[in-house]
Order: C-alpha cells, then sequence, then structure tokens
C-alpha cells in the first residue's frame, strides 16, 4: 500500500518555473510581424497599381479631349505628374517615393519614375 502512495504522489505535476512566470514576448510575435510587413507589400503593390491606372486613365483623357483642330492628328498629351488616388493614405504615397518607385512632384502631385 505504501509503494502505491507514493506513484500516486509521483504522477502530479509539478510546477515549473516557466509556468508560474509570465511571458513578456507575445507567442506568435515572429509570425505576427511576418503578417504585418506582407500586408504592407500587398497595400504598396495595390497602391502602386491604383496610380498606373490613374495616371493611364487622366493621360487618355487629355489626349482624346475636343478643341484640337480638326485637320490636326493630335498631340501627345502633356500630363506627367497626377494627385495620387484617395482611397489610399498619405504614408503609402511617401513610402513608395523612399522607394523610388514614385517621385514628389510638389504640392500633393506625383509622377512615375521609369
Amino acid at each position: 500500500m505504501q509503494d502505491e502512495v507514493s506513484v500516486e504522489k509521483s504522477i502530479e505535476p509539478q510546477p515549473s518555473t516557466s509556468d508560474t512566470e509570465p511571458s513578456t514576448e507575445p507567442i506568435n510575435a515572429p509570425a505576427m510581424n511576418a503578417e504585418a510587413a506582407a500586408a504592407r507589400k500587398e497595400l504598396l503593390r495595390l497602391a502602386m497599381k491604383a496610380f498606373r491606372k490613374r495616371l493611364k486613365l487622366t493621360i487618355l483623357d487629355d489626349e482624346s479631349r475636343l478643341g484640337r483642330g480638326p485637320m490636326s492628328g493630335g498631340s501627345k498629351s502633356s500630363v506627367i505628374a497626377i494627385t495620387p488616388p484617395n482611397q489610399f493614405p498619405r504614408d503609402v504615397w511617401e513610402e513608395l517615393a523612399e522607394q523610388g518607385k514614385i517621385k514628389r512632384a510638389g504640392r500633393g502631385v506625383y509622377e512615375l519614375t521609369e
């Protein structure tokens, strides 16, 4: 009977020091940072796509305007910079400018650097 009691006592879990001390780091900190970086990269990609599309449509609109001579062959657009789409915050455009993908043209207007 003594042996059974000693066996039962040895099966009980002993509290460890790592269980009693609270952890200061989140459990999935690297995974959360990777997810945030991936989300930011996707946001920048979508912002560039929207910028290119807005620039293309602005240029097409300028080239197809009425008011040029009827016998002329038209002319190239003089649009080189636009106000970026307002669906994205200003810090996105600033970050793209720092990366060199777009260039600041002044007063909230940006141009493509291709």
